[in-house]
């Protein structure tokens, strides 16, 4: 049975002082939230002082980012060794942020995910099509395009182990979300195409982020191929964030 997760993306927000308060407020409240498995990844800079600040909360930790080798002189670089240091289980990889502004392709993104696993750190790798692309009624042959390009470069094991976050780009950050049925039938045929392939499909969680907030969060991981959701904005807000947790635990699965 496929656990509901949630994960917090703080993308490029934080500061000391406001991380103590909102990390307090995040642990005290998963602690009374049960069957759900939370994460937070905060930009590089705050991974130690989370490490200190999670310790023992059952909130894990993640990082947004990792290089696809492992050390070397690749200047500005964070290896995923490194974040073995601080006990991160998580890293997202392959976020459209990262695609659009920094180039970076599913060659690429399947080179960092295998380097993730082979230290023990599971990968978040998203997916997601434009709104251009989505008009053009091109959702599914991008979606698809993309996984078989992560297959190409991580291989099966690798995405066996992997965590397959579906982020329609048009609804990042815009106030608009793809409707739960929209969501729905996207994970489905992530889900299937992930059967056809010989992967674990029934056991690979499946995550929805784009816009997502307590309103609508419950709709949205109620759908039967959702299994909870990577959460931006939401996340830095701490009863926002506990109240998408929340309704990822009262999803029957």
């Amino acid at each position: 049975m496929r656990q509901p997760f949630v994960a917090g993306n703080w993308k490029m927000h934080g500061a000391l002082e406001r991380n103590r308060g909102l990390v307090a407020d995040i642990a005290e409240g998963a602690a009374e939230i049960d069957g759900v498995q939370i994460a937070i990844c905060p930009p590089f800079v705050y991974l130690d002082q989370l490490h200190a600040l999670l310790g023992g909360s059952g909130v894990a930790l993640g990082a947004q980012n990792g290089c696809a080798e492992p050390e070397g002189a690749f200047t500005g670089e964070v290896a995923m060794p490194m974040l073995q240091d601080f006990a991160c289980r998580y890293v997202i990889v392959g976020h459209s942020e990262r695609r659009q502004y920094y180039h970076e392709d599913d060659a690429l993104v399947g080179r960092k995910a295998a380097r993730a696993v082979s230290c023990g750190i599971t990968p978040i790798i998203c997916i997601g099509e434009t709104l251009a692309q989505r008009e053009a009624e091109a959702t599914e042959s991008v979606v698809t395009g993309q996984l078989q390009g992560l297959l190409d470069s991580a291989g099966h094991e690798v995405l066996g182990k992997a965590v397959i976050a579906y982020e329609p780009i048009w609804a990042i950050g815009t106030g608009r979300t793809a409707t739960p049925e929209q969501a729905q039938a996207v994970h489905a045929g992530i889900r299937r195409w992930l059967g056809e392939h010989d992967i674990a499909a029934d056991a690979l969680p499946l995550l929805y982020g784009g816009s997502v907030k307590p309103d609508n969060a419950a709709e949205l991981f109620a759908q039967a191929d959702i299994d909870g959701g990577l959460i931006g904005g939401a996340s830095l807000e701490a009863a926002s964030f506990l109240d998408i947790c929340r309704a990822a635990a009262r999803v029957d699965r």
